[in-house]
């Protein structure tokens, strides 16, 4: 069943105030940083959507505090797609599904990206299957949604500063109806 940008709100409402793991911003923090960076980045409104949503499967289930400590890749930028699903097109939804992957072709090349990744996204890059190989890189730049999917990696790394002030979410929710299919 596919939420409603209601749903999506409720759910920032009721679970974004907890910890975004191992970092020092709440989860709803961390989507508002993300989707500001995009949208300071001048990304339409389809990419900015996808950085707001980019962890929405981190709340669509609890696996209790930092699961990478714990040996667990949560699969989450697959878990939301089924939800998300009806409601946006691919988007939205391939930078989504990619963002887990643009951190491995990001590691395989670019040399400093990695040293510059923070503790628990190291542990969930070992637990994601690692930093691509030269080949696993190149065959995933060509992909759909790739280009999209490692601009938003980016923004994802840089969306960990405590106490930075965004627009809220109402603002960006705006932004997401536009890029809503017709149903």
């Amino acid at each position: 069943m596919a939420l409603t940008l209601g749903d999506i709100e409720q759910l920032f409402a009721t679970r974004g105030g907890e910890q975004y793991s191992g970092e020092p911003v709440t989860q709803l923090e961390h989507a508002l940083q993300c989707a500001t960076l995009a949208e300071n980045s001048n990304a339409d409104d389809s990419l900015v959507t996808a950085a707001l949503l980019h962890d929405l499967g981190h709340l669509l289930h609890d696996l209790g505090a930092t699961p990478t400590l714990q040996g667990v890749d949560d699969v989450h930028q697959y878990r939301a797609l089924p939800f998300l699903r009806g409601l946006f097109g691919d988007a939205v939804l391939d930078p989504i599904k990619l963002h887990v992957d643009a951190k491995r072709y990001l590691c395989a090349t670019r040399p400093d990206y990695f040293a510059a990744l923070s503790d628990d996204s190291k542990r969930s890059l070992a637990l994601q299957g690692g930093i691509y190989s030269a080949n696993q890189a190149d065959s995933f730049i060509r992909l759909p949604g790739a280009d999209a999917a490692v601009r938003l990696r980016v923004w994802d790394d840089l969306a960990k500063e405590d106490g930075l002030d965004t627009p809220p979410l109402s603002h960006f929710l705006d932004r997401a109806r536009r890029c809503v299919v017709a149903s």
